[in-house]
């Protein structure tokens, strides 16, 4: 019987380990790479890029713009700006 009561708390403390490890990467980790991944799809659609912020070299960041392709309600279907790597400014 104390045998099965230490399988019962491991399995305990592994679903715990677990569900933290999840929650961790749910609350910190997931926004970030979504927030990444929504930027990379709205830079690669960007026009009329400001390569004048680059400064001259990459690693920093510019404005473009973009025309949302469902209809967006917010600009009306205008171009919308978005902040964009300089190492795009090749494109």
């Amino acid at each position: 019987m104390k045998e099965a009561t230490g399988d019962l708390s491991m399995t305990a403390v592994a679903i715990v380990a677990i569900a933290a490890i999840a929650a961790v990467f749910t609350m910190l980790i997931w926004p970030n790479i979504r927030a990444t991944i929504n930027r990379n799809t709205l830079c690669a659609q960007a026009f009329d890029c400001d390569v004048s912020e680059c400064g001259g070299g990459g690693g920093g960041m510019m404005t473009c713009f973009y025309i949302p392709s469902d209809g967006d309600q917010v600009h009306g279907g205008q171009p919308t700006p978005v902040r964009c790597p300089c190492d795009r400014a090749g494109d």
